[in-house]
């Protein structure tokens, strides 16, 4: 799986990718990169299947490690377009980019 730098996945993510939180929810509630969808790796086998095949997924979590376990997982799934976020979350914020608090806001 393709790790990708922060400013890279924010790329994507503006022009259609899903970026992916694989954090539990208070550590999402801290801070996250704007527009992120949370599914805890706590729930990731269960909930999966929420996510959409058709579509480039950016995995994220805090510093990688996790993103990049719950990537592999949906790639041995069949799932073909993920990439994972290096440096997480703590990069995405090292590097100024769009950052929101609180509990995910579903649309």
């Amino acid at each position: 799986m393709e790790d990708i730098s922060p400013q890279e996945g924010q790329r994507r993510v503006q022009a259609g990718a899903l970026l992916v939180d694989v954090r539990e929810p208070n550590e999402f509630e801290e801070v996250h990169a704007d527009g992120a969808t949370l599914i805890p790796l706590s729930e990731f086998e269960a909930r999966f299947a929420e996510l959409p095949k058709d579509r480039e997924l950016v995995m994220i979590c805090r510093s990688g490690a996790r993103s990049a376990r719950a990537g592999e997982y949906l790639q041995a799934q069949g799932y073909a377009q993920v990439v994972n976020l290096a440096g997480g979350t703590l990069a995405w914020v090292n590097e100024g980019l769009p950052t929101a608090t609180g509990p995910e806001v579903r649309q």
